[in-house]
């Protein structure tokens, strides 16, 4: 008789699908938003893009009470709440005929995705697992990467064959009945509430571990360790989110709606297979050494783009080449920090890092934009992005020097 599967990975399939909504319609599709927006209305790239960074400014601000939130009552009703607010949001967007439509629509976006984030995701993964969280986490943000593979395509079909506005109501729906279904169905809250253990081991295992420090965000906050992350992944997802929500607009002048769908696609397959690399190896290898890796070769793809701005090839080698580190700039900072501070103050320590993050992260699509403005074009904010994420390879190096969370 086959070994019953472990309830944890059901628990991972479930966000896996959450991700996918959450990524393909709050990350994905903005790129979508911000273009036809701009197109329809005759508003300005910088004008939209400001819209967005206001989105993201509000999903930073409760991120950390959203990772305590769920470590303390688990991850049920919080997640059906941020669908409920994000349908809101789109359905809002679907009215857009003002700018100040165009803010509070985005603002709604960005508060329901918190709910549904990476946060959010690993706060409810990480009473699930022990020994094999780096690959329970990289495993549920696949989703992110399908989200990538489908969200872009999937919106330019439906806003093609429906209009935008009809388009943006089918995905209120989609995200109500996707997050909602897996809320009330497969989320629970702990492995002890079904009578299981972390990583479905025997209570004799469990026994035998170390008694781990449990951490207050004070404490964290003042460690080298924590400050290295947030730093680090801050000005990494502030470039990520930027590149993301102007790729559209980047790629299509020179390859035409047909061939942008088809690259952003191949962009979001190669996020795939990144996470499928971090899945396999992330629990035998150092995470901060993979980090700086990531965040090396991310560079190396913005500044191909930088350097041959007026190159159809270089163009692709850059959304692809960063497509291949897209999933993983999102996926290492919360498997390092449950890695070097525990599952117990998992919750409440990535919830005040992804808060730090996410406010520099915000900045992201009016660097872009403005700088876009600024200059005529996308070479001045590649160039630029490029020495962030160099920057940023160093500053997770370093913050590896001093392990003062044992």
């Amino acid at each position: 008789m086959a070994p019953k599967t472990f309830y944890g990975w059901w628990m991972v399939s479930g966000c896996m699908a959450v991700a996918i909504v959450a990524w393909s319609f709050a990350l994905y599709g903005p790129s979508v938003y911000l273009h036809t927006i701009s197109q329809t209305h005759q508003w300005s790239i910088g004008l939209v893009s400001s819209a967005l960074t206001l989105s993201f400014l509000v999903n930073a601000s409760v991120l950390s009470f959203v990772g305590s939130a769920i470590s303390k009552h688990g991850p049920r009703v919080v997640m059906a709440l941020g669908a409920a607010v994000m349908a809101a949001g789109f359905v809002a967007m679907s009215q857009i005929s003002k700018v100040w439509h165009v803010y509070a629509s985005f603002a709604l976006m960005g508060l329901g995705w918190s709910c549904l984030s990476t946060t959010a995701i690993t706060s409810s993964l990480a009473p699930w697992f022990e020994r094999h969280q780096g690959r329970a986490v990289s495993t549920a943000l696949l989703g992110a990467s399908i989200g990538g593979m489908v969200g872009v395509p999937t919106l330019l079909a439906l806003i093609a064959w429906l209009g935008f506005n009809t388009a943006i109501l089918v995905v209120a729906l989609i995200v109500l009945t996707t997050v909602w279904s897996v809320s009330f169905f497969i989320l629970r809250h702990r492995p002890q509430d079904l009578g299981l253990f972390p990583d479905g081991e025997t209570p004799t295992a469990q026994v035998s571990k170390p008694v781990v420090r449990t951490w207050t965000r004070a404490e964290a906050l003042r460690t080298l360790t924590l400050r290295s992350i947030a730093l680090t992944f801050g000005l990494a997802l502030m470039v990520q989110i930027g590149f993301l929500t102007h790729q559209v607009s980047l790629l299509l002048p020179a390859l035409g709606q047909a061939a942008t769908a088809v690259c952003v696609t191949a962009a979001a397959m190669l996020a795939f297979a990144g996470r499928i690399l971090l899945a396999k190896f992330s629990d035998r290898l150092d995470v901060r050494q993979i980090a700086f890796a990531v965040l090396l070769t991310a560079g190396a793809s913005l500044g191909v783009g930088f350097l041959f701005p007026d190159q159809v090839w270089a163009l692709v080698v850059c959304v692809l080449g960063y497509g291949f580190t897209a999933g993983n700039i999102t996926t290492l900072p919360p498997v390092i920090v449950r890695r070097e501070f525990g599952a117990a103050s998992f919750g409440a320590i990535f919830g005040i890092a992804a808060t730090l993050m996410q406010l520099m992260s915000a900045m992201g699509p009016a660097f872009f934009g403005m700088l876009y403005d600024l200059s005529g074009g996308y070479r001045l904010p590649l160039g630029l992005a490029a020495l962030l994420n160099v920057f940023a390879a160093v500053i997770i190096l370093l913050g590896g020097t001093s392990k003062n969370t044992h």
